[in-house]
């Protein structure tokens, strides 16, 4: 595990600025502020981590125990705890603020969020599939996704096969996006392509862990 910056936030939606002469796509993200409510030692916790706390949220609705843990480090509550994994958390302090500045304009970063839901969705629409003949021989299954398997050998479906269910709803996490601009009057940070998510959405962005090497390496 190397030392890794992020701060969490939610992503505002898509626009595109103009870089010299060219139009990119951005995602607006309001980053932060973040508190910093927990470092996660070895020593104690079995793991190197720190804990970020994000976003607004009324008294009543925040449980007895997280008012305690926010009250002992002296953080007034907020809605979301979010913890990430680095090295340098005992560079970190309990209390301290991080705002949308941690991160240059060119650096790459990584995002990490949750993809919108789309329900149950059969296997054209969740993988892609080219679906069955529409001419003659074919049932109306045109949108079935044929043979799962053999029937005698192996007599079972093998785990993994792509087949209809749930889409979307889930954690991901796109890597190497660029930082196109950051607003630290604002808190917002510009980074070119789409994140997951709905507008709304949290995100936590943090510095690339697989950034690529430079060319002829």
């Amino acid at each position: 595990m190397a030392t890794t910056r992020g701060i969490v936030g939610e992503k505002l939606g898509m626009t595109q600025i103009f870089v010299e002469t060219r139009a990119v796509p951005v995602t607006v993200i309001k980053a932060g502020p973040c508190k910093v409510t927990q470092i996660r030692t070895p020593e104690t916790d079995g793991y190197s981590a720190v804990q970020l706390a994000y976003g607004q949220v009324a008294e009543r609705h925040v449980t007895k125990p997280e008012q305690g843990h926010f009250a002992k480090v002296g953080v007034e509550p907020l809605r979301h705890l979010v913890e990430l994994r680095t090295d340098d958390a005992g560079d970190y302090a309990t209390g301290q603020e991080l705002r949308a500045d941690i991160f240059t304009v060119g650096e790459k970063v990584d995002v990490v969020g949750v993809s919108k839901g789309k329900g149950f969705s059969g296997v054209m629409r969740r993988h892609g599939f080219a679906g069955l003949r529409s001419s003659h021989g074919v049932h109306k299954k045109h949108r079935s996704p044929g043979s799962i398997g053999a029937c005698a050998t192996p007599s079972r479906v093998f785990k993994g096969m792509r087949m209809a269910g749930q889409h979307g709803n889930t954690r991901v996490t796109v890597l190497n996006l660029e930082v196109v601009q950051v607003d630290a009057e604002r808190g917002l940070l510009l980074v070119k392509g789409a994140v997951p998510g709905p507008e709304g959405g949290l995100v936590l962005v943090r510095a690339a862990v697989k950034a690529p090497a430079g060319k002829g390496a």
